[in-house]
């Protein structure tokens, strides 16, 4: 019986790992450009940074971004394995070494998600600092 309501346990948080995860993929891909509205680097508003880019996220992977003199491809995907926080979605950004952007390059965690605005936030390893990141349509 115990074991019974482990595996039905297991279960529970990989179907809400899928959800989230498809949730994300959804609106990320849906048509439409996303831009930045919020990074804060370890209590630095930086997003000024940002505001001339705009982000089209692709289905299979690949990310645009254009913006001024700016025009790269990076690539996104979702990792859900990095956690056992049933919640925990990550959104794996990399923009490669083009500056500014190469700063958004990490595993963000998903903090929300809607049809037009997504939240994330990055806590770093190496010095401790946490990072906001919202992408808003």
């Amino acid at each position: 019986m115990v074991l019974a309501s482990l595996f039905a346990c297991q279960q529970s948080e990989d179907l809400n790992e899928d959800i989230l995860s498809n949730t994300v993929t959804t609106e990320l891909t849906k048509s439409g450009e996303w831009h930045i509205t919020y990074f804060d680097d370890s209590g630095k508003d930086e997003t000024d940074d940002f505001t001339e880019f705009r982000f089209t996220f692709k289905e299979d992977g690949t990310l645009q971004v254009s913006g001024g003199a700016l025009s790269i491809n990076g690539t996104w995907a979702i990792d859900k394995s990095q956690s056992s926080d049933p919640d925990d979605v990550e959104l794996i950004l990399d923009f490669g070494i083009s500056d500014p952007l190469e700063e958004l390059n990490d595993d963000w965690d998903v903090i929300s998600i809607s049809n037009a605005k997504i939240e994330l936030i990055d806590i770093s390893g190496g010095n401790g600092g946490t990072y906001y990141l919202t992408f808003e349509k």
